[in-house]
């Protein structure tokens, strides 16, 4: 008689907040607490001054400037409303940006590009062709920001890109143009048409040079971004309703946009201006040494007909923090019957083979474990090709991290949902964990409804699982780019979109890794 495998009964675990590291070695859980009581993890004396641009239109531009002279001293929190709580813990007071992050930040931008016609900019952006469009007005900003670049002696650290409102509303893949406010561009090409070419070109090439501005994505943001990488610039694009609001208003006097109290907005751009300069605002604490976390990113073009085209990328987060994206071949990735991406064995082992490259080089060694963290599953196939790539000494490991939004919900009593770190675990490679939830240092859940859980599962290679799921939360805390308690998703998810977009959005050339700041 055989024995049966018990089935495995599921449990709930509780996974501690994991705690961030600031200067001199001080450990907190929030970030705008470790900075503002004792400044950011990195060496100070290296960043000792942040060197920004600014480009916009005048009006801009001298929003930009008012903005800029606040940061130089205290923005205190909002007082309560008639429907808030006497004491929100979520908000702290903005020190200034010298306090919070022990670096001069000059309130007079020392460089400027204040000169982009707003009416031109708008004209452009009504031109028919949506992909004319958007590329002519990301023409205005790209061609500026290199030659200003190229001519300074002491090029900025990062540019302060401001947009006027009209670039944020007609920038977009969905955005329309009201038929009487259209204007005649030179693009007289279709996309079809386009398409066409490409399997199919003239002898002469004239309509696939006009056929090219099908290439570039409708987004602004996206393709100011990826037709910037070539030139390694960096850019903080930031709207003008963010630093003017009150700019901003309706017929009934009322706001046009409703924006964040002016304390949040410094700490999200003041902390991603010091790390856009080569800053590290904070870093996990406890972080094993070795250790080296990839995200999987994969984009399809909507410019070729084959419907598997896809380009794929791998973001490579090392344990303090700091990210780097490696572009990967371009190839037939998407398999249309599981609606998954998938690498072949060569294409696999030679994207994981330049992260452990690029660690070796920083670190001297390669990586004693590397996570590869995906939203698919991996094929045999695949797998190969990425251990081919680690050396003996490594420790792969593959795990899927998907939404499970529809798969449960978990109630508490109580005037709040479930903590953040609650786990069931559900088998014993799998877990859902709550990443959102209460969270007792702010006293309170940030999320508009009852907080979903993601899925994470350890589908290859061998690692504790409360070990993987430590890791992950850990790794909702990392987003330099803003300065919240933490993200939904695991920095090596949340921005694969966001990577893949760019990657996709203008022709591609180049350098096959930047640094991630160039990215987001």
């Amino acid at each position: 008689m055989t024995s049966r495998s018990q089935p495995f009964k599921p449990r709930m675990l509780y996974l501690e907040e994991p705690q961030l590291e600031f200067r001199h070695g001080q450990r907190l859980v929030y970030p705008r607490d470790g900075l503002y009581l004792y400044g950011p993890v990195g060496d100070t004396k290296q960043l000792p001054s942040i060197r920004y641009g600014v480009i916009g239109t005048p009006d801009g531009v001298r929003r930009f400037k008012a903005w800029a002279q606040s940061m130089a001293g205290l923005i205190d929190i909002p007082a309560p409303g008639p429907r808030s709580r006497a004491v929100e813990p979520q908000h702290v007071p903005f020190p200034g940006f010298a306090e919070a992050f022990h670096a001069t930040w000059p309130a007079e931008p020392p460089c400027v590009v204040d000169n982009l016609d707003p009416d031109e900019i708008e004209r452009t952006l009504r031109i028919a062709n949506r992909h004319e469009a958007v590329r002519s007005t990301v023409d205005m900003f790209v061609s500026r920001l290199v030659a200003e670049n190229n001519r300074l002696e002491s090029a900025p650290q990062f540019w302060f890109v401001v947009i006027p409102e009209k670039v944020y509303e007609l920038g977009r893949p969905k955005s329309t143009v009201r038929r009487d406010d259209r204007v005649a561009g030179a693009v007289t090409i279709s996309q079809r048409r386009a398409r066409e070419l490409q399997r199919q070109p003239t002898l002469f090439g004239d309509d696939e040079r006009e056929a090219e501005v099908y290439q570039y994505a409708t987004h602004f943001r996206r393709q100011l971004k990826a037709r910037l990488l070539k030139e390694q610039i960096v850019t903080q694009i930031v709207r003008e309703t963010t630093l003017a609001p009150g700019d901003f208003r309706r017929e009934s006097g009322m706001p046009i946009r409703r924006v964040e109290d002016p304390a949040t907005i410094a700490w999200k751009l003041g902390t991603g201006a010091y790390y856009k300069a080569g800053g590290k605002p904070w870093q996990l604490a406890d972080v094993r040494p070795g250790v080296c976390y990839v995200g999987l990113v994969y984009k399809r073009s909507e410019l070729t007909s084959d419907k598997r085209h896809a380009c794929c990328a791998a973001q490579m987060f090392l344990s303090d923090g700091e990210g780097v994206v490696f572009r990967g071949a371009l190839g037939p990735w998407f398999q249309t019957d599981t609606k998954q991406f998938h690498l072949d064995k060569d294409a696999a082992r030679n994207l994981i083979k330049m992260v452990v490259g690029e660690y070796t080089r920083l670190h001297d060694g390669p990586p004693t474990e590397l996570f590869i963290h995906a939203k698919s599953a991996f094929t045999d196939d695949e797998w190969r090709g990425f251990s081919s790539a680690c050396g003996d000494g490594t420790n792969l490991v593959g795990v899927q991290i998907a939404d499970a939004r529809d798969d449960l919900k978990l109630y508490r009593p109580g005037e709040y949902p479930v903590i953040r770190g609650t786990a069931l675990q559900i088998g014993e490679r799998h877990a859902l964990l709550w990443t959102s939830g209460y969270v007792p240092r702010l006293d309170t859940y940030m999320g508009p409804e009852t907080p979903n859980p993601i899925s994470v599962r350890v589908l290859r290679g061998e690692c504790a699982l409360t070990t993987v799921l430590a890791d992950v939360l850990g790794l909702t805390k990392i987003n330099f780019n803003s300065c919240l308690h933490n993200d939904r998703l695991p920095v090596t998810i949340r921005f694969a979109n966001a990577v893949g977009d760019v990657l996709i959005s203008a022709p591609m050339d180049g350098e096959p890794k930047l640094p991630f700041k160039f990215y987001i």
